[in-house]
Formats: C-alpha cells, structure tokens, sequence
C-alpha cells in the first residue's frame, strides 16, 4: 500500500492509514501504540453527543489522551453519534471536545440499541437529518468526518446519494465500510460501492471492511479508488498489521505490548486494565503454540502480577 499525506483543508493527516473507532478497545493507549506502529490517524470509542451534553461521567473516560512526541504528528480525533442537532452542535463544541482536532460522526454502527434511538446506520433513512447532523458539528469550527454504511440492507443501497449529501452538508472526509447494517461485521464487502462514493465526490473518501493482511489493503484501494484505508478488527486483533502495511521500521512485538500492558495499568484502575489486557493478550497469541491453554490462564488472572507472568512466558 502507498502511503501518502491527506490535506483536510488544512488539516493534514500524516498518512493514509487509519484505525477506526472500536467500542470498548480504542482507549488511549491503544491509540497511542497504533500511532507508533505507523497509522495516520485514530478514533476514540463511540462517545454520546447527549452524555457529552449531560456531562456524564463515562463519557468523558472516553475521551483521554496521551500526548505523543510532535515526530509522530499524532491528531487527536473523537467520533460522536446520535441523532439531534442541538445536542451534536453543543457537543462539538462542549470543553470535552478542546482538545480534539477532528470530529467524527458515526453513522454506520449496527447495533440494535443504537439503531432503534434512530443514531448510528439508521440515518442511512434519514439524509436530511443527517446532513442537519453534520452542518451542526461544523459550526464547531474543527473538522468533521463521516463514518456510514453502505444502506441499511442490500434492497437499499444509499451510498453514492449519502456521500455526496454529507460533501454538500461540509463534512471534509468519507470512511465507507463497505456492507450494510443488516450485514453487521460479515460478508462480503461491496467494493463497488465504494468505488461509487469516491467517483461521486471531491473528499478523500477512505475504504472500511475486511482487512486482516497488506495484500487485503492493497485489494480495497486498488478496486474502490479510495484516498486510504481503515483497519477495524484487523487492527484490533494484530495490531502489528499497522506497521507491516506502513513499513514502519521492524518492531520488538514483545515490548510493545509490553509497554501497553504497563501503560495500561497506569492509566486505567487496575480491575478495568486487568479484563482489557487478558482480552488483548487473547488476540495476540492467536496462532501459537499451546494458545488454547493460554487463554484459559488468561481468564483467570486477576491482577497485573498474574498478566506478567503469563506474558513472560510469552514469545512473539
């Protein structure tokens, strides 16, 4: 994959390799390790717009950062959902939001939840609001992203009539995760669609869906013509796909997830840290000898001591 610069009007990621936004795995440090592996830019989790509103208190956890060396030209980016004008606007322009450089607004998550409020992939219904969404987040003055899905199921493609909606409303760039909501994280992904997103307008749009290896980055730009690439699971599983795409300098996979075990554990209470990394480190080891075995230790450890000395005994 050919790395290469996007100009947000002004706002320059480093490159065209993203990471996207995943509930209850993209905290701080997790980001912060992509950036070093090479990705050009990284989501928070799902954050409320309305919880922003009312200054709730889990949703501000979401919203942490970790201050990379300027080297990295790390950009901070949050990914807002839900369904109201009002509250987006106040939101991305709420104190919370100071630090972020970037606003995305989700528009493609599935989940049933999300989607009965009438947020997430069911604006896939609603252009008008949608584009009422993102005219309200602009008035922020930060830059502002969409992240939608292809239609809401295959009998109602929306993709090209949604991009160029949200162009017209000012969002300044497009991730297309190529399937619709009734497909949720399978099947197949529709490059056509996406294609037909970036033909359509005159943003980087970035292609989502169905990377878990280089050549799978090089088929998504090659068949959709698209600006760069989002990792999702593929990230979240091997992390270490980021550099092998990036041609980032050969890393010691041992001590990067090493110093994501310890800054994890600095930077969350030490119940949270412990459940968070025996699920990393389940993902990690996928493919090794005795994984099984493995993960059953995993599940039982209980503290920070009980981690290290199942990842000691670790080879990556």
């Amino acid at each position: 994959m050919r790395l290469h610069k996007i100009d947000l009007n002004g706002l320059v990621l480093p490159n065209n390799l993203l990471v996207a936004p995943l509930a209850g795995y993209t905290n701080a440090v997790f980001r912060e390790m992509c950036v070093r592996l090479g990705a050009g830019l990284t989501f928070t989790e799902m954050v409320s717009a309305k919880g922003l509103c009312y200054n709730s208190e889990n949703t501000r956890e979401l919203l942490s950062t970790l201050q990379l060396p300027p080297e990295y030209g790390a950009i901070n980016a949050v990914q807002l959902f839900g369904c109201e004008p009002e509250y987006m606007e106040r939101a991305a322009c709420c104190e919370n939001i100071a630090p972020f450089d970037l606003v995305d607004i989700n528009m493609g998550c599935p989940v049933p939840k999300i989607f009965k409020n009438g947020e997430g992939s069911a604006l896939l219904n609603d252009i008008p609001l949608a584009q009422k969404l993102v005219k309200a987040a602009v008035k922020s003055g930060k830059k502002v992203t969409v992240k939608f899905r292809t239609g809401v199921d295959g009998g109602h493609l929306v993709t090209r009539d949604f991009a160029v909606a949200m162009r017209d409303a000012g969002a300044a760039m497009l991730t297309v995760h190529g399937r619709t909501r009734v497909q949720m994280y399978s099947g197949e992904v529709n490059l056509k669609e996406i294609a037909a997103a970036k033909a359509a307008v005159d943003i980087p749009v970035i292609a989502n869906g169905g990377v878990f290896s280089a050549d799978d980055a090089d088929r998504l730009l090659n068949e959709t013509g698209a600006d760069g690439v989002m990792l999702a699971r593929g990230a979240m599983y091997n992390p270490f796909l980021i550099s092998e795409i990036s041609g980032a300098d050969t890393v010691d996979k041992k001590q990067v997830i090493r110093r994501q075990l310890d800054d994890t554990f600095a930077n969350f209470d030490s119940r949270f840290a412990t459940v968070y990394m025996r699920k990393m480190l389940a993902f990690y080891i996928k493919g090794q000898p005795n994984a099984a075995a493995t993960r059953v230790r995993l599940m039982g450890a209980n503290s920070k001591q009980d981690i290290e000395e199942i990842f000691n005994g670790l080879q990556f």
